[in-house]
C-alpha cells in the first residue's frame, strides 16, 4: 500500500510503508517517488557497457569487500548504489526518482537503513540542498547543529539531548533551507540511530532500546515514544558546534570559539554526499557555507574521552549557547 511522508522539507512517495518514517505528516505535494522491489526496465540492459566506477566505499565487509560501490549511468547520469550484502539502489541525476531491490535474506527495513542516510541525502545534494554531517537539536524556537565525521558522537550527543527533553529535528544529516543571510534546519524523521555501546552508556543496556531490524546490530530511540519529543517544523540555525577530539583526563568539555576560516574549511569537509556533485554544485555549496560561517557563531567541542560523560557535554554546550543567546535557554 504506497504511503506518503514530509520529510527533510521534501514529499516523498513511497509503494510501501517504511516503519522509520511512521508518524511524519502526509505529503502535501510528491518531490521524489521510492519504488522498492522492482528496477525500471531501461536500467536492467547492458549494465557493464553503461556505467562507469565512480566510487569505492574504504569500509570493508566481513569477507574484506568493500561494503559498497557507486556507479554512474554514462548516458542518463543516473547513481547505481551496490552494497555488499545484494542491496542495489538506483537513484536518478535529478534526485526525483530512486528504486531499489535487494536479496531474498533481505527485507524493506534493512533497505531502508541504506534509504533514509546516504540515499536521501544524496537525494538532497542533487535537488540543490546542501546538508551538515550533523545531528540538530531544538533549543526554545532555535536549532544548534552537531557537526562532524562517522564516530564523532553526533547521534549520542542529539540523543543525550533527547534524554534531557530537548526536542530533536535531525541526526546525522542536516538539510539546510537558505533563505540568504540566514538558514533552516529541516526536520528529518523521528529516530535517533545508535550504536549498542551508546546505548547501554545512555540507557543502561544495549537491549534497552530496539534493532533497526533484525539483521543489524544498531539500535534506535524512537522520538515518537514517552518522554521524547521529535521537532516537526524547520527552525532557524542560531548555532554550529563541530565535534572533536575526545581528550582523556580533561576535567570538563572545552568550548572554543572557531574563526569562519577555520569553520569554512571544517564545514566543506564535513557536508553530505559532496564527492558525487558536480562543479556548479560544490560552487553552489561553497558560496552557502561562506555565507552560513560569516553570520553563524561557531564553537569547537572537545568531549571528554568517557562515553558515560555525554550528558556533561550537553550541560556544556547548553550553557554556552546560553552565553550566545540569554533569553533561548
Amino acid at each position: 500500500m504506497p504511503a506518503t511522508y514530509s520529510v527533510y522539507g521534501l514529499g516523498l512517495r513511497v509503494n510501501v510503508p517504511i516503519a522509520g518514517l511512521s508518524g511524519l505528516a502526509a505529503a502535501r505535494q510528491i518531490d521524489v517517488c521510492m519504488s522498492l522491489g522492482s528496477m525500471p526496465p531501461h536500467l536492467k540492459a547492458n549494465l557493464d557497457a553503461s556505467l562507469r566506477e565512480c566510487y569505492v566505499s574504504a569500509d570493508l565487509d566481513e569477507c574484506g569487500e568493500p561494503e559498497w560501490r557507486v556507479f554512474r549511468f554514462l548516458e542518463s547520469g543516473d547513481f547505481r548504489f551496490v552494497y555488499s550484502d545484494g542491496t542495489i539502489i538506483v537513484v536518478d541525476a535529478q534526485g526525483s526518482r530512486v528504486w531499489a531491490t535487494w536479496p531474498v535474506t533481505g527485507s524493506v527495513e534493512d533497505t531502508a537503513t541504506y534509504l533514509l542516510g546516504p540515499i536521501l541525502g544524496l537525494v538532497l545534494r542533487l535537488r540543490g540542498i546542501t546538508c551538515l554531517h550533523a545531528s540538530a537539536v531544538a533549543i526554545g524556537d532555535q536549532a544548534i547543529a552537531l557537526v562532524g565525521p562517522s564516530g564523532a558522537g553526533k547521534s549520542s550527543t542529539a540523543a543525550a539531548f533527547a534524554r534531557l527533553g530537548y526536542a530533536i529535528l535531525a541526526e546525522d544529516v542536516a538539510a539546510l533551507s537558505d533563505h540568504g543571510d540566514r538558514f533552516k534546519v529541516q526536520p528529518a524523521y523521528p529516530r535517533v540511530r545508535l550504536w549498542p555501546a551508546a546505548v547501554r552508556s545512555l540507557f543502561g543496556s544495549a537491549d534497552a532500546l530496539p534493532r533497526i531490524t533484525p539483521g543489524w546490530d544498531k539500535r534506535f530511540l524512537d522520538l515518537n515514544g514517552r518522554g521524547f519529543r521529535f521537532q516537526r517544523d524547520p527552525l532557524p540555525l542560531a548555532a554550529v558546534y563541530l565535534l572533536g577530539d575526545c581528550r582523556a583526563g580533561q576535567a570538563m568539555p572545552l568550548v572554543e570559539t572557531v574563526s569562519p576560516k577555520e569553520g569554512l574549511m571544517t564545514l566543506v569537509s564535513d557536508t553530505y554526499a559532496t564527492r558525487y556533485l558536480d562543479r556548479s554544485q560544490r560552487a553552489q555549496e561553497f558560496d552557502l557555507l561562506g555565507r552560513l560561517v560569516a553570520k553563524m557563531p561557531l564553537r569547537r567541542v572537545n568531549p571528554r574521552a568517557d562515553m558515560a560523560r555525554i550528558p556533561e557535554l550537553c550541560e556544556a554546550i547548553l550553557a554556552d549557547f546560553q552565553r550566545l543567546t540569554p533569553c533561548v535557554v
